[in-house]
């Protein structure tokens, strides 16, 4: 009787939802907040798994607690194959469930109480994907050091944690802490998110256990295993002493010594422009991997050889890309845009790329000086695409453009020239990590405090932007001491600003779609270039 009433819940209300064409069954249940997961509340994960580097193969299990929001029985775990959930257990119990795809249901025996708080240990086991171009195409990293030490790895953001270990694979609700448990092979350590509480030697294997006090995000979650050596400093950040961890390989111990001084320039240019780092409890790693690197939170991973710029080159092609290491400063950016404030549906995605697109120049900003800086962020705009918009399908688990990271920049240093007060722009940046600290978000939501706390209605600027491909053109012509200008490519209202210096001197144009006349001195107009739109001389 459980199990027909299992298959009658799955054929009847988790999959009547309305088909599209264009996408599947699956990215509607990965996507959305179903049934299956909106009555429930994370509030821990210990994670206690086995990873076997000579067969490729991991086994454990992932304890759930969660508060119940709504009595239900039906609760939706996601693991996709060929990772397989051997068992689900409660209370010394086993709980029936059902697979569909990357989906199971189980189903809960004890009732669902309003504000209890329950727990469930979901065992599984398997060979997991192996990633084929980390971090873009993730799962686990299978490979071998100069030694031959097996040097494995886990980077699945987009893709899902679940490719990895069972969980609520929605970035809608974070954990609130978590326990990561991982044994290996003797010879090899691991590095995982947050401290590090003990080592138990089990003989030919080790279990590290690590403490997240933090909430995180699923896919910030990693597993990493080599032949490490460890170092690391004290920093004296705004919220009192920070530790900064060094994971690296043996051979690199003195390539990362000094290539890793940067991480202190880094963590001084982002309090500044955001405020304290967020994870103070759980400090901050850089962590050497096998592929280019990825945000993993308070664990950031790292495999850009050693060089500054990206893997040696320069992004913005105007040299200042060479002034800093890509990956040490881009990832750990996201430790703000990402890891603190997190998108609800990745859909948003831009919220964490643009404004970490965005941190590369404003750590050349605090460094080097905001001309460097601007000259850094314009260079980037060859790299725009503007295929498609910034923000993607809602509920789908579909991002938006890639153009999130460049364009995403230029976006926002528009926005610090219209607001025209710096403090004020650090203010408004600062104020989104205190705002919506450890929080997920909706891009409407960053939007808004924008809007609110610049004074300005943006309505106009980010629907132009973020979901078009337009890009303003600035038509304009100059004759005998008058300027007359319009724009095109835009949505209707869109009205922003742009400066422009004539004959030597700094001048607002206020220009709608509607051709505007207006008197000045001289006929040598420049339009500032730090406006990220178009410009047309016309006859």
């Amino acid at each position: 009787m459980k199990k027909l009433l299992l298959v009658l819940l799955i054929t009847g209300s988790l999959f009547a939802q309305k088909e599209d064409k264009n996408y599947t069954k699956a990215d509607y249940l990965r996507g959305s907040i179903t049934p299956e997961r909106e009555w429930w509340d994370l509030n821990y994960y210990h994670l206690d798994i086995e990873v076997e580097p000579d067969k490729k193969y991991i086994s454990g299990k992932n304890t759930i607690r969660y508060k119940v929001l709504e009595s239900k029985q039906i609760m939706q775990i996601d693991l996709q194959p060929p990772l397989k959930i051997e068992k689900v257990v409660t209370e010394g119990e086993e709980l029936a469930f059902k697979r569909s795809g990357n989906v199971y249901l189980v189903l809960l025996d004890k009732k669902q109480k309003k504000g209890d708080f329950n727990e469930i240990q979901v065992y599984y086991s398997g060979y997991p994907k192996e990633a084929v171009r980390a971090p873009w195409d993730g799962g686990f990293s299978w490979k071998k050091d100069s030694n031959g030490n097996d040097f494995v790895a886990t980077s699945c953001q987009g893709l899902g944690a679940s490719v990895w270990w069972p969980n609520k694979d929605h970035m809608y609700d974070e954990v609130d802490s978590m326990a990561i448990s991982v044994t290996a092979p003797k010879n090899l350590m691991d590095v995982s998110n947050g401290r590090l509480r003990s080592v138990e030697d089990n003989g030919d294997t080790k279990t590290y256990h690590w403490f997240v006090n933090n909430p995180i995000n699923n896919y910030g979650v990693n597993v990493n295993l080599g032949d490490y050596v460890h170092f690391g400093e004290k920093y004296e950040g705004e919220k009192g002493e920070l530790d900064l961890d060094y994971y690296v390989l043996r051979d690199n111990l003195e390539k990362a010594k000094k290539q890793f001084k940067q991480t202190a320039m880094m963590m001084e240019a982002f309090e500044h422009w955001f405020g304290p780092y967020p994870f103070y409890e759980d400090g901050f790693k850089l962590v050497e991997v096998p592929y280019l690197g990825m945000e993993h939170q308070s664990s950031v991973t790292y495999g850009n050889k050693y060089l500054n710029g990206y893997l040696g080159s320069d992004l913005s092609r105007t040299g200042w890309g060479l002034k800093f290491d890509f990956i040490i400063i881009h990832e750990a950016g996201h430790e703000w845009f990402a890891n603190n404030i997190t998108y609800k549906d990745i859909a948003d995605m831009w919220v964490h790329e643009g404004f970490t697109a965005y941190s590369e120049n404003l750590y050349l900003d605090y460094h080097f000086g905001k001309e460097a800086a601007a000259d850094y962020v314009i260079g980037t705009r060859a790299n725009i695409q503007n295929d498609k918009p910034i923000i993607g399908r809602y509920n789908l688990n579909k991002r938006g453009s890639g153009d999130m990271y460049y364009k995403g920049a230029n976006i926002l240093h528009t926005l610090r020239q219209l607001i025209e007060e710096d403090e004020k722009w650090r203010q408004i940046l600062r104020g989104l990590n205190e705002e919506f600290y450890h929080q997920t978000v909706t891009t409407a939501q960053i939007e808004n405090y924008i809007s609110k706390k610049s004074g300005i209605d943006l309505t106009e600027f980010f629907e132009q932007y973020l979901r078009t491909t337009k890009i303003p053109t600035l038509e304009y012509k100059v004759t005998d001491n008058t300027i007359t200008y319009r724009y095109t490519t835009i949505i209707d209202g869109f009205d922003m600003p742009v400066r422009a210096v004539i004959a030597n001197k700094e001048k607002w144009l206020f220009p709608t779609s509607k051709w505007k006349t207006e008197t000045i001195t001289g006929s040598e107009v420049v339009i500032d270039r730090n406006f990220y739109i178009e410009t047309k001389l016309s006859e």
